[in-house]
């Protein structure tokens, strides 16, 4: 089973009021179901590749409306291609989509049933049926975190989007091939959705994945950054000692500070030491404490002087 799946399965298990499940079952139909009429007269039809969430569907209508239904399987003649769910409900559909508020004297109704969302346990049902209905999480191993949900009325998408902000929750909304996708990518957001629907078990598996994954990424940033830093030490190391060559090749005509040529001795005794550890060289060499200012400042002169005679050096060989 994927991550997604695992979710679903865990939200199906949440027990819920009556109040509760009516706003889950009205984002399950909003989402999935649809009324069809033919010589009998009207009946919904709910259709999903997940069995789990069809039996759920099943089970809510049963217990609200003490309907039965009829279950079937739509088997695919596509190699690799999973079975289809389906869900048919012939006895009181009208009644039922009236209690729900989504069908009226006005028509069917895309957009979220206010009287399901006005409070918050309800809207938390009502998220939770959109997410069975539509929704799917990248599993917390992939390199990408994405939490989507989708809907076929623009109405019924920026309803979503409303109630998902109530919770602190900032989603956007994309139209992709005539469907309204709602999303979010942040990881610690996500991980709040799935606390707010209650799926725990799901909720500590992503958790513990995005800590480990984000463990390693600021591990392997450090690394990255102390690989660049030894890079610059080196680069650096190696000019100081260029200089230094030019200077002793020079050493007649010129009378280099005793501090200097300390430094000196120190940087070609140790090519490859930091600022910090030729401070540390000079203070076991020659027993002074030379801050790390002061050993930038004496390398620096270092170069200064260095760069003098490699200008005279360039004008003589031209």
């Amino acid at each position: 089973m994927s991550f997604t799946s695992d979710i679903k399965a865990e939200i199906c298990q949440v027990k819920l009021d009556d109040n509760e499940a009516k706003a889950q079952l009205c984002a399950l139909l909003q989402s999935k179901g649809s009324l069809h009429m033919n010589w009998q007269g009207s009946y919904i039809s709910v259709q999903m590749e997940n069995a789990g969430i069809i039996k759920h569907i099943y089970t809510l209508i049963k217990r609200l409306y003490k309907i039965e239904g009829r279950l079937s399987v739509l088997k695919k003649m596509q190699l690799k291609k999973n079975n289809m769910y389906r869900l048919q409900i012939y006895e009181s559909c009208t009644e039922i989509l009236n209690d729900l508020g989504i069908l009226t004297a006005s028509g069917l109704h895309s957009s979220p049933i206010y009287k399901w969302i006005r409070s918050e346990k309800n809207a938390r049902a009502y998220l939770q049926g959109c997410f069975l209905g539509s929704g799917s999480i990248n599993s917390p191993k992939t390199t990408n975190y994405h939490l989507e949900m989708s809907a076929s009325h623009e109405k019924q998408a920026y309803g979503i989007q409303k109630i998902l902000e109530r919770f602190y929750l900032p989603a956007k909304v994309i139209e992709r091939k005539n469907v309204y996708v709602i999303y979010i990518k942040q990881g610690d957001k996500i991980a709040d959705f799935l606390r707010l629907c209650n799926a725990t078990s799901g909720l500590f598996l992503f958790e513990d994945n995005r800590i480990q994954r984000d463990f390693y990424n600021q591990l392997t940033r450090l690394d990255n950054c102390e690989v660049a830093n030894e890079m610059k030490t080196f680069k650096a190391a190696k000019e100081q000692l260029a200089c230094i060559q030019i200077l002793e090749d020079h050493a007649r005509q010129l009378q280099i500070p005793e501090k200097i040529l300390q430094v000196m001795e120190i940087r070609k005794k140790h090519p490859e030491a930091s600022i910090n550890e030729l401070c540390d060289e000079a203070y076991r060499e020659y027993g002074e404490i030379i801050s790390k200012s002061g050993m930038k400042h004496r390398l620096s002169k270092i170069k200064t002087m260095a760069k003098a005679w490699r200008s005279e050096d360039e004008e003589v060989d031209s």
